[in-house]
């Protein structure tokens, strides 16, 4: 999958893209449809470009991607419809399923919580953020 990657890549390129949209998303899952979504969306971090919230999706790689990340769809959820807020909550859910998956090698406590906590309440979701991380720097915990 590396060659669809750097296709992915030199696509982008030729498009002069400075931002990654959901419709230029759309646009380039339509010109590599054999490319997964995981693939995809690698390539598209990779780049270096500005990801739209629902674009770049639930970053995990640390507790501050995850933070930033699902505070980035909270707001797309708050300003959405019914049809998008559905489409923002999906995004967060797959999120969990794959921590799930994760925490039977390594314990992922934490993480489940956040986005536990997310799939609970989005629109409560960036105050209680705040009150997690003051909570945990109190505890020397890095969050």
């Amino acid at each position: 999958m590396r060659r669809g990657k750097a296709q992915i890549l030199e696509w982008l390129e030729r498009q002069g893209a400075k931002r990654v949209d959901e419709a230029l998303a759309a646009r380039l899952r339509a010109e590599f449809p054999e490319v997964s979504e995981s693939t995809l969306r690698r390539a598209l971090r990779e780049s270096r470009l500005p990801l739209d919230p629902a674009v770049e999706g639930v970053r995990q790689e640390t507790l501050g991607e995850l933070e930033r990340t699902l505070l980035a769809l909270a707001a797309e959820y708050e300003r959405g419809d019914a049809a998008r807020r559905a489409q923002v909550r999906a995004l967060v859910l797959t999120a969990r399923r794959h921590t799930e998956l994760a925490a039977r090698r390594k314990p992922k406590d934490e993480e489940l919580l956040w986005l536990r906590t997310w799939l609970e309440n989005p629109l409560v979701f960036p105050v209680w953020a705040r009150l997690r991380r003051r909570a945990c720097s109190g505890r020397g915990d890095a969050v």
